[in-house]
Order: structure tokens, then sequence, then C-alpha cells
């Protein structure tokens, strides 16, 4: 694996305080200004959205390459994001992302090696590791 890559993204204003976001070969996603702020839409995905989102999907797929790696077997993985956003020195900012992965495995046996796995993940999430927003992990682990 090559050590620089590059994601390649375009936004354009459609109407109001929306737009479209796409890229390369990906489908496109219609993007507005949240709810909370003036002028703002409901039901479509926000900048902010998409920030907690980012974290989120990085954590999963983390997951599933640290788990892949270990040979750990589990029965399901579902992960929900809280990002807060809040006026930090005068300007917004997301100051936390809050994750709440739950983990469903086979036997009780297992818990240990779920959660160290879940751990080292979030450790090595390469999108938490970008943001200066403080990342908090409250796994839960279940036996089915």
């Amino acid at each position: 694996m090559e050590d620089v890559h590059l994601y390649e993204t375009t936004v354009k204003w459609t109407r109001d305080r929306k737009g479209i976001s796409s890229g390369p070969g990906l489908p496109d996603l219609e993007v507005a200004t949240p709810p909370e702020f003036p002028k703002g839409h409901p039901g479509i995905w926000s900048p902010e959205h998409l920030f907690a989102s980012a974290a989120n999907v990085c954590l999963m797929t983390t997951f599933l390459a640290v788990a892949e790696n270990s040979k750990f077997e589990f029965n399901t993985f579902e992960c929900k994001a809280i990002a807060k956003l809040e006026k930090v020195d005068g300007k917004f900012m997301i100051s936390e992302i809050e994750l709440f992965p739950v983990i469903s495995i086979r036997d009780e046996k297992d818990r240990e090696k779920a959660e160290k796995i879940i751990h080292k993940s979030e450790a090595a999430c390469l999108i938490s590791n970008s943001m200066k927003s403080k990342i908090i992990l409250s796994p839960m682990i279940k036996v089915d």
C-alpha cells in the first residue's frame, strides 16, 4: 500500500442553502446547512453529519480490518455517533464525537478480545487521528 492517497470530492450549489456533493465513481449526495442554523434544511446530510459519519464509518472499517487480521469472528457490528457542536473561543466547532459501537459475539469467552480489538481500532482510525475533536469510545459487547 502506498503512503499517499488522494480523495477528490466536488460540491456544487443548487439552490437555497443546498448543494450536491460528488466524487469520481461515487453517487451524488444532497447536502445542506443543518436545520439548527438559519435557513437550514432537515432531512439532508450536513457537513456536521458527514463529519460525525466519517469518524463512525472509519471506526467500523478499521474494526473490520483488525478483526479479520486477528481472525476474530463476531455476529454483528453497529455504531451510533453523536457529535457535539459548541462554541469554543468564539467559534463553532465539533468539540467531541462519542462513538457507541455495539458488537455481538458468539461466546462470553470472546468478550475480552472484542474489547481489545475495538479499542485498537479506535486508536488506529485514520479519520479520528486526523481530527482535533475529542473522540470518546463507549463500546458495548453483547453475547448472542
